[in-house]
């Protein structure tokens, strides 16, 4: 079931969006393994990004490193948070630099900026290569997350996307869209179509942390949450727009 608050379809001016910021998770290149990346799912991401870039969009990506590691979960076994999260934060660069082998493969120019500094393994991220990558037509995947402890790669995301002037924010999920409560554990859930930020705030409805939330608030960056599996029919941006079925936050 759904439940519609204030919106009930996408902005015609979100149909003619030219730069985005897309939102991965890593579990996006396990493919059918239990761990790391598999060749197969990372060639399948890149095919759909490039299906995006196709459409005339400029297009910056960030991806989690879930499918490699989680700070989170030695921080169970008492690891400090600190070191957690830079080793969660070195796993997107890995997981950036396959994205990029990929997507240079089928012929997707593309450059990967770090916000952990790697020197001899990529080039550290500043606003103006960001842009200038952009620009010229590059696929740009922003990883090491915000370069700091305590903050999600949803807090980078919506960081690179303040800063890139994204003009929207797309964030691929497991699920269709958000929900008042987690749908893969609650058959009875309620899928919303729209809300506000402060809704998703108020409520805590968890798809996202409330940094990620507020940045996008401030900066007026519209976030439509959607099915990764709708990234897969090789639509283009103004398709998948067209033919949304997720949640839309304004």
């Amino acid at each position: 079931m759904s439940r519609e608050t204030d919106l009930k379809t996408v902005p015609h001016t979100l149909l003619k969006s030219k730069r985005i910021l897309l939102k991965l998770s890593g579990e996006m290149l396990l493919g059918e393994s239990a761990f790391g990346i598999d060749q197969v799912a990372c060639l399948k991401v890149a095919k759909a990004i490039q299906a995006l870039r196709d459409g005339g969009n400029e297009i910056g990506i960030v991806i989690g490193g879930g499918n490699i590691f989680r700070g989170i979960a030695l921080q169970d076994l008492g690891l400090a948070r600190s070191p957690a999260d830079q080793m969660g934060m070195l796993a997107t660069i890995m997981n950036g630099i396959a994205l990029e082998q990929a997507l240079e493969k089928i012929g997707c120019p593309t450059k990967v900026l770090s916000a952990l500094e790697c020197p001899r393994v990529v080039e550290s991220y500043t606003w103006k290569s960001a842009i200038e990558n952009l620009s010229q037509g590059k696929v740009v995947v922003f990883v090491g997350g915000t370069g700091n402890p305590f903050f999600s790669t949803d807090t980078a995301a919506a960081m690179r996307a303040s800063e890139i002037q994204a003009e929207v924010f797309l964030k691929a999920t497991k699920v269709d869209g958000i929900y008042d409560k987690d749908p893969l554990k609650h058959p009875s859930a309620l899928k919303y179509t729209s809300l506000t930020y402060e809704k998703v705030l108020q409520d805590n409805l968890g798809v996202m942390d409330a940094t990620s939330i507020a940045l996008c608030r401030s900066n007026q960056i519209p976030i439509l949450v959607f099915n990764m599996k709708e990234l897969f029919s090789g639509k283009s941006l103004t398709s998948l727009l067209q033919e949304f079925q997720g949640t839309i936050v304004s």
